[in-house]
């Protein structure tokens, strides 16, 4: 059983002085980065501008890691010890934001609707303030400034590969999170995140005039089938017991009035808590295709990828952490959830499928409770969450090192 000492909470205490003072300089960054979004893949200047935060440090910087722009930054505390990663993403979607903030996109088509901003701007700081105080700490800290979570195959399998991990005894990683209340933090242990596979198809039928449809092979009626036959895999192919979501997201079935469509293109997502729910509903999707091609006489061109799969999160690490919150001494904390799971989906599954690890989520609702969800055109952070994400993920890392 962990001791927490007066000098363990010294230590803790040091270090949220230190992210207080630094706020406005986190907030400055946050805004710069708000301000210049790139898309995965294309994070060239971010991750240009986070390396160079680092280049007065005496730490280790390793960028373009991966297959992408990642930075890895490794602080040695020169006192022997564990090694605890700490990831945080970096990457913008492809939306044309709607917010009208001083600080708003100058990007055209690119935003951080997502709030990767505020995950960098966090890390950049936590890791400036455990640098300065590096002193009073044992072992490493491996900074993971992750690119490319938006976009499947990801940026964290290519940094995996590239060997991120290598001696890494525990990584976390955190999302604040828009729908949960501002002084709230989840951290649960086992399943907290969907897997997500994805899916793309295009019915070919055969075109004519709407005079004549029995001359042509309407793929809308096909493909309007599909869309609703397709809701019965969930309900009564997945166990009721196991959760599972198919979303038609796409369907481009747009043409003259007058005139039957030779081929209609879906494309849309399945999201499941269990891996055994991957595989049944890949399965039965695929012969519901087949059997469409026979039923309604149409060629149905398939792409159907397992794009992430669920996000575990270790069971001791994560009672260790929660522990470690319950002792953290941290004022803005108003509420611990250990039962609160997210049925979105995160590339962060691939670092808990190699070592132990461990996501949270901190609340980041506007304080009116009126908020824009993730990957809205109008996503607005609550930007006092930046300094609890800090300071939760800290006293974790302070104690996973130093007991």
């Amino acid at each position: 059983m962990t001791e927490y000492t007066l000098e363990d909470q010294a230590v803790k205490d040091k270090l949220y002085k230190l992210i207080d003072e630094k706020h406005d300089k986190m907030i400055e960054i946050r805004h710069y980065l708000h301000q210049h979004p790139e898309v995965s893949f294309e994070e060239k200047e971010t991750g240009k501008y986070i390396a160079d935060f680092y280049k007065d440090m005496d730490v280790k910087v390793e960028d373009n890691y991966g297959d992408g722009y990642g930075v890895v930054v490794t602080i040695d505390t020169g006192n022997p010890g564990k090694t605890i990663a700490l990831r945080a993403d970096f990457d913008a979607l492809p939306v044309q934001e709607e917010t009208g903030l001083p600080y708003a996109s100058v990007n055209d088509g690119a935003m951080h609707a997502c709030g990767h901003d505020g995950h960098t701007a966090y890390m950049l700081i936590l890791a400036e303030s455990l640098y300065e105080m590096r002193s009073d700490l044992t072992g490493k800290i491996k900074i993971v400034h992750q690119p490319a979570e938006e976009t499947p195959p990801g940026g964290a399998q290519g940094m995996i590969e590239a060997g991120v991990l290598d001696g890494v005894d525990a990584i976390l990683g955190v999302h604040m999170w828009a729908p949960i209340p501002y002084g709230t933090v989840e951290c649960t242990t086992g399943p907290v995140m969907a897997g997500r596979s994805s899916f793309k198809m295009t019915i070919h039928g055969k075109g004519g005039h709407g005079s004549a449809p029995h001359l042509a092979n309407d793929a809308n009626v096909a493909a309007s089938f599909f869309v609703t036959a397709a809701q019965t895999i969930v309900s009564r192919r997945v166990n009721p017991f196991d959760m599972a979501t198919l979303t038609i997201g796409n369907f481009d079935g747009r043409g003259s009035f007058n005139v039957i469509k030779d081929s209609v293109f879906l494309e849309g997502d399945v999201r499941f808590m269990k891996d055994e729910t991957c595989a049944v509903v890949e399965k039965n999707f695929k012969n519901l295709v087949k059997g469409m091609e026979i039923m309604f006489d149409v060629k149905i061109d398939l792409f159907y990828n397992n794009d992430y799969p669920v996000l575990n999160n270790d069971k001791e690490l994560t009672e260790k952490i929660q522990k470690s919150l319950e002792n953290s001494g941290i004022k803005e904390i108003k509420h611990l959830d250990f039962e609160g799971r997210e049925s979105a989906s995160e590339d962060f599954a691939y670092f808990t499928q190699n070592i132990p690890g461990t996501y949270m989520f901190v609340g980041e609702m506007p304080d009116d409770g009126v908020f824009y969800p993730h990957h809205s055109p109008k996503f607005i952070a609550n930007e006092k969450a930046l300094g609890l994400t800090a300071k939760a993920v800290g006293a974790a890392t302070l104690d996973l090192l130093n007991n």
